[in-house]
């Protein structure tokens, strides 16, 4: 796993950040089609609420892999179809420069640039009633870097799923098993183990893994695919996770803002008069990136 992390170290592209940067991490948001097999479908308001929260306020959004389920599904136009309305609000944040996407071992395909310029360039927006530009020229990577010149400070960010067998080298015979097998399993209950389903002890593993390399390397290390956000305090060490998207009734993300990280959660909330809205709380920081 070492060996891969540094493969992709070594390649990603470097953006940098300063005191006035606002940064929104979130991951696995396993986008779907709609049914009842779309783990994303009950926390789409959540994501669309965040979103606009962040969007207001001039933030990036950095997606860190598995932002669509392209192994249960073949086509990400039915994907962008179900979900036109965040697309539409992530296609804001692309047109203003505020978007970068990683791809994990669930969207492993946008790897390729063929896919990305012909399924993502753009989308049928029902509203408009026509077709309009979604991503067009990006370019999604397997890692990214944040780097503040000031603090000499780098931030690693990668999905997570680098070094696995299943999720990484032999991704393609995973992405069957969950297309043909575990898929129609998910609809009656079951949970495919290779992804949020995974056992705790597979998760400590790669969490485990990715803490290591974050030490040996001397950079915080922000990554997502066990789900389980992790949050580490000053001396604690430097590996982080954002979560997912997915939890049950609630979803998490990690921001940077004043050079200070955070690690937040949305959920539904109810006032006194009994009506519902999404709500922001932080459930660790803000630290100063300083003291790492």
């Amino acid at each position: 796993m070492n060996r891969r992390l540094q493969e992709v170290y070594n390649k990603s592209p470097v953006i940098s950040f300063d005191s006035s940067s606002r940064i929104v991490l979130m991951s696995d948001c396993h986008r779907g089609q709609g049914t009842e097999g779309d783990n994303f479908l009950k926390n789409q308001n959540l994501f669309l609420g965040a979103l606009e929260y962040y969007n207001h306020r001039g933030f990036i959004y950095i997606e860190l892999g598995d932002g669509d389920e392209l192994w249960e599904n073949r086509k990400i136009e039915s994907i962008t179809e179900a979900h036109s309305e965040a697309f539409g609000l992530m296609s804001r944040f692309y047109r203003e420069n505020r978007f970068f996407m990683i791809y994990g071992n669930h969207d492993i395909v946008k790897q390729r640039p063929s896919f990305i310029l012909k399924r993502c360039s753009q989308y049928y927006c029902y509203s408009r009633n026509s077709c309009v530009p979604l991503f067009p020229g990006i370019c999604v990577s397997e890692g990214l870097i944040l780097e503040n010149p000031c603090l000499k400070r780098r931030i690693f960010l990668v999905h997570g799923h680098q070094g696995s067998l299943l999720n990484d080298t032999l991704w393609p015979a995973a992405r069957f098993l969950v297309r043909y097998f575990w898929r129609p399993l998910e609809t009656v209950g079951f949970i495919a183990p290779v992804g949020a389903g995974r056992s705790n002890r597979t998760k400590d593993h790669i969490e485990k893994n990715l803490a290591e390399f974050a030490e040996k390397n001397g950079d915080i290390l922000i990554a997502g695919h066990t789900h389980r956000p992790v949050f580490s305090h000053p001396g604690e060490g430097l590996y982080f996770n954002d979560g997912s998207c997915v939890h049950p009734r609630c979803m998490t993300a990690i921001e940077i803002e004043n050079n200070q990280i955070s690690l937040v959660k949305w959920f539904i909330s109810t006032r006194p008069d009994r009506t519902l809205y999404v709500e922001r709380e932080v459930l660790s920081g803000a630290e100063n990136l300083a003291d790492y």
